[in-house]
């Protein structure tokens, strides 16, 4: 068998300066509860794996890209057909964004409807919640820096959506353009905050999240019951996450492979909006929403409305915990129960509704 003084070396050289030792200690003594809903646990790994995707891919593409509106879009088509694999690139950085806002809505989802923000784990949910916004986030200031027709008329109309909210809408609407029209400073402010801002508090809180998750544990629905043993968490159950990250990274390659990320022409900003013009698919629910309710409600603005009611629904949500007080022993609430089921209809039906119109 081959030796490699020299790694052993080093492994005593990080041990003697980092606590390595109490880490994989801690992390041999947790454990991973096993039932029938023990199937949910993966998909916060996977959307960690797809986030870290993101991370690597936006970094390669960041070092070709020039955030300005009169090279953005000859950057972008440099990077698909002369950058090498940059087609590949950007068509990863593109599936990997929606199968990680994909795979965080069935993580929020499941720990709602297993009840796993209940206490000792409201932090878990709060900061979960925050996770969900930054990626929307993510995916409304990314969509912009293409500069291409659909990139640009899809943020003008997105752009206007909160204008209608008192007080903050038109103060809101003016700091996400950077004036009164979308321009340079729009696309530099968009860029700004995909690449630096939102970045920077993303990493903050999923590493709080991390750090909430292995103190508090994995959650067990009530009334579930436990099998015997659960699952060591090193190296048993990071090994299966590892094997649905494979699955994860197999999906990614062959969606990008198949389905290469298009790009449209060049934006033209005195030229008509294009029909058909559409946000991405997680904010077709919102978006499906503005069309259906009318613009005026007796005296008061429809849009003001729908968006009044969104942040209401933000605040709830970020509020279950504290609603819901029972603990994690107690018996499940079929109320809360009926407004998850209730919410993921309601989204899947938008959504449906907003791919077929």
């Amino acid at each position: 068998m081959t030796t490699y003084p020299w790694l052993s070396k080093a492994a005593t050289w990080c041990s003697d300066r980092l606590p390595l030792d109490a880490l994989r200690r801690f992390a041999e003594g947790k454990s991973v509860p096993r039932h029938k809903h023990s199937f949910w646990y993966y998909f916060g790994g996977l959307t960690l794996f797809f986030f870290s995707v993101q991370v690597v891919s936006g970094i390669l593409l960041a070092l070709s890209y020039e955030p300005s509106p009169e090279h953005a879009y000859e950057s972008v088509v440099s990077i698909v057909n002369e950058q090498m694999h940059g087609w590949f690139i950007r068509s990863v950085h593109s599936w990997s964004a929606n199968l990680m806002v994909a795979m965080l809505f069935i993580h929020m989802f499941s720990g709602f409807l297993m009840k796993a923000y209940r206490r000792p784990r409201e932090l878990m949910w709060i900061s979960g919640t925050v996770l969900l916004l930054l990626v929307l986030g993510f995916g409304f200031t990314g969509y912009l820096l293409p500069w291409d027709t659909t990139a640009y008329f899809a943020t003008l109309i997105g752009t206007e959506v909160p204008k209608s909210l008192p007080l903050v809408g038109t103060w809101g609407v003016e700091l996400l353009k950077g004036g009164e029209e979308i321009g340079g400073r729009t696309l530099a402010r968009m860029y700004s905050m995909h690449v630096i801002v939102l970045p920077l508090i993303t990493i903050m809180v999923v590493s709080f999240h991390l750090l909430l998750s292995q103190l508090s544990g994995s959650s067990i629905p009530v009334g579930t019951e436990v099998r015997k043993p659960p699952i060591r968490f090193f190296p048993n159950f990071l090994y299966r996450d590892f094997i649905s990250w494979g699955l994860g990274f197999i999906a990614l390659v062959v969606l990008a492979c198949m389905l290469p990320w298009g790009l449209a022409e060049k934006a033209d900003p005195f030229a008509s909006a294009p029909p058909g013009i559409r946000p991405e698919w997680y904010f077709w629910p919102l978006y499906q929403t503005l069309k259906m309710v009318p613009a005026q409600i007796f005296t008061l603005n429809g849009e003001m409305l729908v968006n009044a009611l969104v942040g209401l629904l933000i605040v709830f949500w970020l509020a279950v915990p504290f609603i819901d007080r029972r603990s994690a022993r107690e018996r499940p609430s079929p109320v809360f129960t009926a407004i998850g089921l209730g919410a993921i209809l309601y989204i899947v039906i938008t959504i449906g509704l907003a791919y077929a119109g």
